[in-house]
């Protein structure tokens, strides 16, 4: 999709102009200054498209770093180049990257500069690339905190005028950046990808999964049956929702338990009063950050994940629990619902009482369907990190090609 509304392909894998015909690779700059030390989301993103970049033969990939965390990237990427950088405070960080970081981008003679975070250097002396991941701080600001609202919301229209090309994670934030901005940049959709390896139906050794369940919980660990919801506790994922849905059937699947596997975000303490009045509450397992090592087997092992989301940019918890083969609850009319489709049991937002009859659903089916599952599993296989980074360098080209 471009600003003038028209659309380019974006098909997990299209060839594009990724394949790079003149032979000779882009120098591409990209920021990962904002990434902490336990990602998740957009941080989880911008680390699996440096691994997936940094092994192509068509970019030349230099890492913009935080000056203390050089390790981590070259660990990650040992064929690029890290520059370690940028200040670790945020608003010291920002202002670096409007006042240093244009000339390093000039001394280190890259052809395009990506921004995976909303912003972008404002002067720069090379075209600028920057993924959107959802307009949120526009649909309900009142999710986040007021400065956040206010940066983002800048920084999102700049891009939108400023940028070479947008990218965003779906079609759904496409389209609501072209109702919120003024849109002058390209705008390329590169679903996210999943690490179909990790996120496997497989086990990796017998009993392995079982052991990491025990310790988070020793009743997952002696194999009580429950849904999982995995992801940042804050306001839009609506987890209040689903405790007050899981209560409503709990009654009818007395051996059940909820699994709410994240750290607690802004505006995290509606799922505290939530748990605490839902009557259930020695029901409702808080494992808080959850290693990524464990997550594959809280998947694989869950009766189902459920992603309630009110609203996303793309969800990625909801591709990889299909990966996982779990049978996956998730809602309509969202970014989610896109990229799942069919192979989801799907409610509407915030629809308490359409949430609760699925999870009756699928407590009362463990098996799950073998239709839906191995749909899940197709659409899995199709979004692959290497395809997302396809799609990325035929956002740089693009660029690249507007200097």
């Amino acid at each position: 999709m471009r600003g003038n509304g028209t659309e380019a392909p974006d098909e997990p894998g299209s060839p594009g102009v990724g394949t790079h015909a003149q032979g000779v690779p882009l120098r591409v700059s990209l920021d990962v200054s904002a990434v902490p030390e336990r990602p998740v989301g957009a941080g989880q993103y911008t680390l699996e498209l440096v691994s997936a970049l940094g092994v192509r033969s068509d970019v030349d990939l230099v890492v913009v770093a935080r000056t203390a965390d050089r390790l981590r990237w070259e660990r990650l990427a040992p064929r690029s180049q890290v520059v370690p950088a940028a200040p670790a405070p945020r608003p010291l960080r920002l202002a670096w990257e409007q006042i240093r970081l244009p000339g390093l981008l000039r001394r280190a003679s890259v052809g395009v500069h990506h921004g995976p975070h909303y912003t972008m250097p404002e002067r720069s002396p090379v075209p600028r690339v920057v993924t959107v991941h959802d307009l949120s701080f526009f649909e309900s600001p009142a999710w986040h905190e007021r400065s956040k609202v206010l940066l983002f919301r800048r920084a999102i229209r700049v891009a939108a005028r400023r940028a070479a090309v947008v990218v965003c994670p779906s079609r759904a934030t496409a389209t609501e950046l072209a109702r919120w901005c003024r849109v002058d940049a390209e705008v390329v959709v590169a679903h996210h990808g999943v690490d179909t390896v990790r996120f496997s139906p497989a086990e990796e050794a017998a009993d392995a999964d079982a052991s990491v369940l025990a310790a988070l919980d020793e009743r997952l660990g002696a194999g009580a049956p429950f849904l999982a919801f995995v992801g940042t506790l804050e306001p839009r994922k609506d987890v209040p929702t689903l405790v007050r849905s899981f209560a409503r059937v709990a009654h009818r699947h007395p051996d059940a338990v909820l699994v709410l596997a994240g750290s607690p975000g802004w505006g995290a303490t509606a799922v505290d009063e939530a748990v605490a009045a839902s009557g259930v509450a020695d029901r409702v397992v808080r494992t808080g950050y959850v290693a990524d090592a464990a997550v594959p087997a809280l998947l694989r092992r869950a009766v189902a994940a459920v992603y309630p989301a009110l609203y996303e940019g793309f969800g990625l918890p909801a591709l990889e629990a299909l990966s996982c083969g779990a049978p996956l609850v998730t809602t309509t009319g969202s970014a989610m619902e896109e990229v799942a489709g069919d192979a989801a049991v799907l409610v509407a937002p915030g629809d308490s009482d359409g949430l609760a009859d699925a999870l009756d659903q699928v407590l009362g089916d463990r098996s799950g369907d073998p239709d839906r599952r191995r749909r899940g599993l197709e659409i899995a296989a199709r979004h692959t990190w290497a395809a997302s980074a396809t799609r990325h360098v035929d956002a740089y080209r693009m660029a690249a090609q507007r200097r």
